[in-house]
């Protein structure tokens, strides 16, 4: 997320230094435990399921949760604490996760790891929504756009690495040891922080009503619901993989968090593909990769019992699903070009509502259907993605 006001650097900051340079990585670390706090349930769900003695749906709601809590938190949460000292605020949000994560190890039911789900919740789109913007300030303009590609770095790197090394790690020490890692690196990150950071002079608030202005473009609502529709479709099968894979695959539990990191590591090939077209063409380029994710989703439920095919599968799978978010992320921001970084903001908490209702989707159709069917009901909702991509493609062009 984009915040929409921005702090101005104490004068001791204004210049790139080696304090601030160990900052930024810092701050990617840091990225990178907070997104893979988000996701990591879902390499966690099966054994999680098992221990609490719940449903794998009900424990999938835990991802609907969160994802709801930073759709509809995000955008004024951080405009309302975005005037606060910038060192201030992230240690404060670190170690919120370092509780929220140490709390999550210790639940003895679904009712306790709710709330532990909710608290980081609450802090993760004011992190996302000033870690960028800050790193930039504190590298300076010449070095600023490296220093918010290395905290987007470590975003990348968490669903690349970080949710199927989670997953490893959960069946090597039990879903609460990885909980147990995930505080204790939170807590190291906010003391590194604490130590290394430079003090940034505290931002200025910016009303919420002139914020909202950008909601009256019907083309930018649009493309904010199309986000919507396609994290929807993302996250019906995306949630409930590592289940599909032991439960329709037959992948052994100790081996998921190794398919996971594949599905990751192909994603990378789609995160360069999709951003061949997106500039050009950005509805027609949401169209093509939503129509190859639900390829991809009903080929991993077809041939889920034949192992080559079956990573054959999950590769366009891999690529469509890792492709779409930055291309939703520039579509939108592009259907609002002057009003960019509002627009970032507001499509990452659509993003979130996607998520949660994906999971929501995905979790109610299990019982009815199956495992298998959050790959078939996915690949619906993604289709039907695509086509309301051309649809307001053509709309928007005649409103030109």
């Amino acid at each position: 997320m984009s915040s929409s006001s921005s702090p101005a650097p104490a004068s001791d900051a204004a210049s790139p230094t080696s304090n601030s340079q160990a900052s930024i990585l810092i701050l990617a670390v840091a990225a990178f435990v907070i997104v893979t706090t988000e996701f990591l349930m879902v390499g966690l769900l099966p054994a999680l399921a098992r221990d609490l003695a719940v449903s794998v749906s009900t424990a999938g709601q835990l991802v609907t949760l969160f994802a709801v809590v930073v759709m509809v938190f995000g955008p004024p949460l951080t405009a309302w604490l975005a005037h606060i000292e910038r060192k201030r605020l992230f240690v404060a949000v670190v170690l919120l996760f370092a509780a929220s994560n140490a709390l999550a190890a210790v639940a003895p039911n679904i009712w306790v790891l709710s709330l532990a789900r909710i608290v980081p919740a609450l802090a993760l789109p004011v992190f996302w929504g000033t870690a960028s913007e800050t790193a930039a300030q504190m590298a300076g303009p010449a070095r600023a756009g490296k220093a918010v590609s290395m905290v987007y770095l470590g975003i990348s790197a968490a669903m690349l690495l970080g949710i199927p090394l989670g997953t490893l790690a959960g069946d090597a020490i039990g879903w609460r040891g990885a909980f147990w890692a995930l505080a204790i690196m939170s807590l190291s990150i906010a003391l590194l922080l604490h130590v290394s950071m430079p003090t940034l002079k505290a931002g200025k608030r910016v009303a919420m009503a002139e914020q909202a202005r950008i909601l009256r473009d019907p083309t930018f609502v649009a493309n904010v619901l199309l986000s919507v529709a396609v994290f929807t479709a993302m996250f019906t099968g995306y949630t409930y993989l590592a289940e599909l894979l032991e439960k329709a695959a037959n992948v052994p539990s100790a081996q998921v968090g190794w398919w996971l990191m594949g599905f990751g590591a192909v994603g990378l090939i789609g995160n360069w593909l999709g951003g061949l077209g997106v500039d050009r063409k950005p509805l027609a380029t949401t169209a093509l990769f939503s129509m190859l994710l639900a390829a991809g989703m009903t080929a991993t439920v077809l041939l889920a019992q034949m192992q080559a095919a079956l990573a054959i599968a999950l590769c366009v799978w891999g690529i469509a699903n890792t492709a779409l978010y930055p291309i939703c992320q520039i579509r939108v921001m592009k259907s609002a070009p002057h009003a960019q970084a509002l627009a970032g903001t507001i499509n990452v908490s659509a993003a979130n509502g996607g998520v949660a209702m994906g999971a929501a989707l995905g979790g109610a159709s299990i019982p009815w259907w199956g495992i298998e069917s959050v790959g078939l009901v996915g690949a619906a909702v993604a289709l039907a993605s695509a086509v309301a991509a051309l649809v307001i493609g053509v709309w928007a062009h005649k409103r030109q």
